[in-house]
């Protein structure tokens, strides 16, 4: 599956759209995460526990993404997007979209 952030995919045409795909997951950080996390915030600077629970829902709505496109036959998805809102207190959802083409 090809996933660009551009609008097209080099020396490939677009035959079809076939819509706005997506992956989303919600995810908050586990028990030791959050304390060992709370104490570096005291201190300053990257905080790798909050990083890698960060990365994971990112991956995570990446797969999401690329399944819902092969789900609907696409090629590939372009215009490919990430956002994040926090759910509440402590959740963060992370969502992967974009739009899914058929190539020639």
């Amino acid at each position: 599956m090809i996933v660009t952030t551009g609008n097209d995919v080099a020396g490939r045409q677009v035959v079809a759209y076939l819509g706005i795909v997506r992956g989303i997951v919600v995810r908050s950080q586990n028990i030791a995460q959050g304390f060992i996390g709370g104490l570096k915030q005291i201190v300053g600077g990257n905080i790798s526990e909050y990083e890698s629970v960060c990365e994971a829902a990112r991956l995570d709505a990446y797969n999401r993404m690329v399944q819902h496109a092969l789900q609907i036959g696409a090629d590939a998805v372009i215009g490919m997007r990430y956002d994040a809102t926090e759910y509440t207190q402590g959740a963060t959802e992370v969502l992967a979209y974009g739009t899914a083409v058929r190539l020639g």
